[in-house]
């Protein structure tokens, strides 16, 4: 009997990737050698694990599947399957590119076939460098295909109206579950049910920066920001608000705002 697949999975969500993982646990031929509820975990798993092939959600808070690609060295690059909602952008770049994917709710025997041919791509050694070229095609192709207008206006319902809130007037977006607490330049509150990384593509990042997890704040309204033990950060906007930093969005928050 050949080696068992060792296989990372990656889903910032529970229950899909609790779904997911008994799925493989059903195959014989597979071994789950770490789970990562994030894009930072699922780098420093594939770096550590060196599995055979990642599972990779595509949207994923902070660093989602296309920013662990990119975060990989070569070296440590396995075969890589995206894990997805039904996006015909990448659909159809995953495609052109013969990079495989999988649909949620993820079928067993969709599983199956991509699994099969990581098997046989093993086998017949394919170049790491063929399928580095692959999916950076993929992802390139992507990225400047599904490029929507950036949101100027966001509807927030409020009780029997809808006020039209500017996103110019939009200090932070703080996610709680599904909901998601806008606070304004004024320092107003608002509350919308929205998924932070459906409403994060939708911005545009040369104005809303990803603070951590579940923050963004608007880049132009930072006035401070604190050094915090342990290489993170503490934001501080003009409104008065003070946001926590996570310590892999300080790197970004220093090379945007703390250099010349």
């Amino acid at each position: 009997m050949s080696a068992r697949l060792r296989v990372v999975i990656a889903d910032d969500e529970r229950p899909a990737r609790s779904f997911l993982a008994a799925l493989l646990r059903s195959f014989e031929d597979v071994v789950i050698v770490a789970e990562a509820e994030s894009g930072a975990e699922a780098v420093a798993a594939i770096e550590r694990e060196r599995p055979d092939l990642a599972l990779l959600d595509l949207q994923m808070p902070e660093l989602d599947g296309i920013g662990v690609v990119r975060m990989l060295k070569k070296e440590t690059m396995p075969l890589i399957a995206f894990v997805t909602a039904y996006d015909e952008y990448a659909v159809r770049a995953f495609e052109i590119n013969a990079v495989d994917y999988l649909l949620k709710p993820v079928e067993k025997t969709r599983l199956r076939e991509a699994l099969n041919r990581v098997q046989e791509r093993i086998e017949h050694a394919e170049i790491v460098a063929e399928q580095v070229a692959r999916v950076g095609d993929a992802i390139s192709e992507y990225e400047s295909a599904r490029r929507l207008p950036f949101l100027e206006r966001i509807p927030v319902r409020r009780r029997d109206e809808i006020v039209i809130l500017p996103v110019a007037q939009i200090a932070s977006i703080v996610a709680e579950g599904e909901l998601l607490h806008i606070t304004t330049v004024k320092a107003e509150k608002h509350t919308i049910t929205y998924r932070l990384k459906d409403l994060e593509t939708r911005l545009d990042p040369a104005r809303f920066i990803r603070l951590g997890r579940g923050t963004l704040a608007n880049i132009d309204l930072i006035v401070k920001v604190n050094v915090m033990p342990g290489g993170t950060h503490m934001a501080q906007l003009s409104n008065g608000q003070q946001l926590q930093v996570s310590r892999l969005q300080s790197r970004v928050l220093r090379e945007r705002l703390l250099r010349l």
